[in-house]
């Protein structure tokens, strides 16, 4: 009886081993499940902002068409490297006014060529403002607006601009120019088209030669007195000599009349002498008679 249930229990025990086994051979043979995907994929972070400076101008007018030339001349003027540079170390921003291939070739034949490197880098940073400024803040703006060529006085390349709704209008005081549209703004850099090239007067209008001072009179320097002359060496000073020119007519004139009545003298002194010679002969021959009335 004993040796039976021994036997049962054994016999079970196999049992739950071999459906134990069968499980788990069964539960490793199937694939594991694929994790479940979540409903909506994760969103992606905002993108940064662009650091101040790494703005290409260059590349931004490249990519709008029509600026050709003024590309090439913001290259070899070295302009679009200083506006780059100043845009890393600065937050004032920068205002561009882009004159089209078209406003270029509407100048008169030779305007380029005639400046030389220097003039030609004036000219391009007279299109340039040393701030960042929107079409709206050209309403209230101060003129004339200072430009990378100078400053605001006078005389020194000034630019004014002014507003009227959507229309800006810039002055150069030798072209007039209007703004026809937006071509980059980021609050940053700013490009604006213009129809024309800006020509500043300090290139293009000749300046009138400002007048010398006069010279302050120069003082005479003081003569060193002569030695007085003795009162002989006045006294032998020719009296005509002193004589106004009527004096000396005067003494001409009596010269003249004395001349003229020295023959008179002479004649007259002449018959004189003759009746003093018969009077002295009369009375000697009438003391002849007498004496020889006496004998």
């Amino acid at each position: 009886m004993h040796t039976k249930m021994t036997t049962q229990a054994a016999f079970f025990s196999l049992s739950l081993l071999l459906v134990f086994l069968c499980h788990g051979t069964t539960t490793s043979a199937q694939p594991a499940q694929a994790p479940s995907l979540p409903t909506s994929a994760p969103t992606k972070p905002p993108t940064a902002p662009s650091k101040p400076g790494t703005i290409d101008v260059t590349k931004i007018l490249q990519g709008a068409g029509e600026f050709s030339i003024l590309i090439r001349l913001l290259k070899r003027t070295a302009v679009a490297d200083q506006m780059k540079g100043q845009l890393k170390k600065s937050n004032n921003g920068f205002t561009l006014f882009a004159p089209t291939d078209t406003a270029f070739s509407n100048l008169k034949s030779g305007t380029l060529n005639s400046l030389n490197d220097e003039d030609k880098i004036r000219l391009i940073q007279f299109h340039t403002l040393p701030s960042f400024y929107s079409l709206s803040n050209f309403e209230t703006v101060s003129n004339p607006v200072r430009t990378q060529a100078g400053d605001s006085t006078p005389g020194d390349y000034p630019l004014n601009v002014t507003s009227m709704g959507n229309q800006v209008n810039i002055s150069t005081g030798v072209v007039n120019a209007s703004v026809s549209g937006t071509v980059y703004s980021d609050n940053q850099l700013a490009v604006y088209r213009v129809d024309k090239v800006l020509l500043p007067m300090d290139l293009f209008v000749a300046k009138t030669p400002i007048a010398a001072p006069a010279p302050a009179p120069i003082k005479p320097k003081a003569k060193k007195k002569k030695a007085a002359a003795s009162p002989k060496a006045v006294d032998d000073i020719p009296e005509a000599a002193a004589e106004s020119p009527k004096a000396a007519s005067t003494s001409t004139s009596t010269s003249s009349t004395s001349s003229n009545s020295l023959p008179a003298a002479v004649v007259d002194s002449g018959a004189v002498s003759l009746t003093k010679n018969g009077i002295m002969v009369s009375v000697g021959v009438t003391a002849l008679i007498a004496a020889f009335s006496m004998l």
